[in-house]
C-alpha cells in the first residue's frame, strides 16, 4: 500500500526525496516550505491532510516548532534536521503525549548507520591494546548549516560508549596539549566537499581508519522513506538505529 508522505522543508534533501518516492512505493501529497514558490506556507490541517507521515528536513532554527505542530494536528513524524538534539527528552514528551510517532536521526544514510555498528565493535577490539589512541574527523561543505556534525556528535557518542580510556569529547579548538580522556574530533567546513566521517586508530606501527563518505543525497533520501514506511502504522519515539535494528531482525 502506497505511503503518502508530507515533505517540510523542500531544499535540495526535500526535492531529492520526492524525486525517489515513486520508486520505492510512496507519494508525496504535500509540500511545507515558506520560501518555495509552489509550497504551501505552513504547516496545518489543511496542509497535512491528505499525509500518512510527514518528513522534515528544514533548518535547525524551525524544526523544534515544526516538530511540535505536527505532533498536536497527530501526525507521525520523521525528523532528519539536526541541531535539536539537546532537546530529546522534551520532544519524547510531546510524542507520548501526542500519542502518534517519530523517528530521529542525526544521519539517514543506511550506509552510515551500519557504519556505527561497525564502529562499536571496532572501539571494542581497539580498547583491548592501550597503544592505539582513538580520534575522528568529519569534513563538510561550507553551506551545512551546523558545526560539528549531528553525526559526528552521535559517533563520538558511540566511541565513548565503548572505550575505556575516553571520557569526554572535545569538538572545539583546545589551544592547549589534549588530555589521555580526550577524545579529540574535529570538524572543517569548506568548498563543496560532501559528508566525509572518519575515526581512526593510531600508534607508533600502524593508523588504521575507518570512512563514511556520502557519494549522493540518495543515500539519505532512501533512508527517510524506508523510516516513513515503517512509522506510518506506529506509535512511539524512535531513533532511526532502532528503525535499522528492527529490519535486520
Amino acid at each position: 500500500m502506497t505511503t503518502r508522505i508530507a515533505l517540510i522543508g523542500y531544499g535540495k534533501m526535500g526535492q531529492f526525496i520526492s524525486s525517489l518516492a515513486p520508486e520505492h512505493n510512496c507519494q508525496i501529497v504535500a509540500t511545507i516550505d515558506p520560501v518555495h514558490p509552489e509550497s504551501a506556507r505552513s504547516i496545518c490541517a489543511e496542509s497535512l491532510a491528505a499525509a500518512d507521515v510527514c518528513i522534515d528536513f528544514s533548518h535547525p532554527s524551525a524544526v523544534l516548532q515544526n516538530i511540535k505542530q505536527v505532533l498536536e494536528l497527530g501526525k507521525p513524524l520523521v525528523v532528519g534536521t539536526t541541531g535539536w538534539h539537546n532537546h530529546l527528552e522534551e520532544v519524547r514528551h510531546w510524542v507520548e503525549k501526542s500519542g502518534t510517532g517519530l523517528v530521529y536521526g542525526a544521519n539517514f544514510s543506511i550506509g552510515m548507520n551500519l557504519f556505527s555498528r561497525l564502529l562499536a565493535e571496532a572501539v571494542k577490539s581497539f580498547d583491548k591494546f592501550s597503544a592505539y589512541d582513538v580520534y575522528g574527523l568529519e569534513l563538510h561543505h561550507r553551506q551545512k548549516a551546523d558545526s560539528p556534525s549531528g553525526t559526528a556528535i552521535e559517533l563520538s557518542k558511540i566511541i565513548l560508549e565503548n572505550s575505556s580510556h575516553k571520557n569526554s569529547a572535545l569538538f572545539d579548538p583546545a589551544y592547549r596539549r589534549i588530555e589521555p580522556y580526550e577524545l579529540h574530533f574535529a570538524s572543517i567546513r569548506a568548498g563543496s566537499i560532501p559528508g566525509t566521517h572518519t575515526v581512526g586508530f593510531d600508534c607508533e606501527a600502524d593508523t588504521v581508519e575507518l570512512t563514511h563518505r556520502v557519494r549522493s543525497r540518495s543515500g539519505f533520501a532512501l533512508g527517510a522513506l524506508q523510516a516513513a514506511k515503517w512509522l506510518k502504522d506506529r506509535q512511539g519515539f524512535y531513533s532511526f538505529s532502532q528503525v535499522i535494528s528492527d529490519i535486520l531482525c
